[in-house]
């Protein structure tokens, strides 16, 4: 891929990261309806016109500059494209914090080919801060001007903080899992969504632990923390783009701590 193949994609992403800004805005901390798109009996799962809107415009976006590429979406689903590359989007990522007011949700832009993401975006708008990863970028810009991301150096697993969205977080063995590796380290905190992995690539965390993601859900923040200098992987050490379990880690060191704790209780 040329410089100025890269150029446009990243010139892309970030335009449609302006275009879904204030459509998000529009309804946040304001009356909006919520539906539930799971099933009676699991965890509450809602969808809004806020979703769906800022889906339908970067929809629109990428048919009429890429019309090759294709394009994966949380409301909209997956249209197969013929270039090689293909657009994850996650609209509002933590729709649940976005209909409570919390400002811990995001906007996940991402372009990938079949071995993973090459660049993504992890957008902020209400506090106007967006993180950028991937060709050779990582940086971050908001309120407080623009500065490069790096992750934190290594520290042992007893002085890392460790965040996650979900206390339970997701079937009783990963839970299991989970509280092993939280037993260990210094701090865990809960609720973050997609602001976990911009905490980790700007070095303000040390890891994030999920499990039950889906390909939208991380696409962007692999992007984002792995040209930030993180390694981001499945519980088995295994490539993560594609959901499930995911480990998402400062650097190499306590990635392998964490991960040996989980490929333990997990078995």
């Amino acid at each position: 891929m040329t410089d100025s193949e890269k150029a446009a994609l990243v010139a892309l992403a970030h335009a449609l990261a302006d275009a879904a800004r204030p459509v998000t805005l529009q309804h946040f901390r304001k009356a909006i309806a919520a539906e539930a798109k799971n099933a009676p009996g699991t965890r509450y799962d809602p969808v809004t016109e806020a979703d769906r809107a800022s889906e339908r415009i970067m929809r629109d976006m990428i048919a009429a500059a890429r019309p090759d590429d294709g394009i994966l979406g949380e409301e909209f689903g997956t249209i197969a494209g013929t270039s090689g590359l293909t657009w994850v989007l996650d609209p509002i990522d933590g729709t649940r914090g976005y209909i409570s007011g919390t400002p811990t949700w995001g906007i996940l832009i991402s372009v990938a080919d079949a071995r993973g993401p090459l660049y993504g975006l992890i957008d902020q708008p209400y506090i106007a801060e967006r993180f950028a990863g991937g060709f050779g970028e990582a940086r971050m810009t908001g309120p407080m001007g623009a500065r490069p991301l790096q992750t934190r150096a290594p520290r042992p697993l007893a002085e890392a903080t460790l965040l996650s969205t979900f206390p339970e977080v997701g079937t009783p063995a990963e839970r299991a899992a989970f509280d092993a590796v939280a037993a260990q380290a210094r701090l865990t905190r809960y609720g973050m969504d997609c602001y976990g992995y911009a905490l980790v690539a700007a070095g303000q965390v040390d890891l994030v632990i999920e499990a039950g993601l889906l390909p939208y859900d991380v696409s962007a923040p692999i992007a984002v923390v792995t040209a930030a200098g993180g390694i981001v992987t499945d519980w088995q050490g295994g490539p993560a783009h594609g959901g499930g379990r995911v480990i998402a880690a400062a650097n190499a060191q306590v990635h392998a701590e964490a991960l040996a704790i989980l490929r333990h209780v997990d078995g």
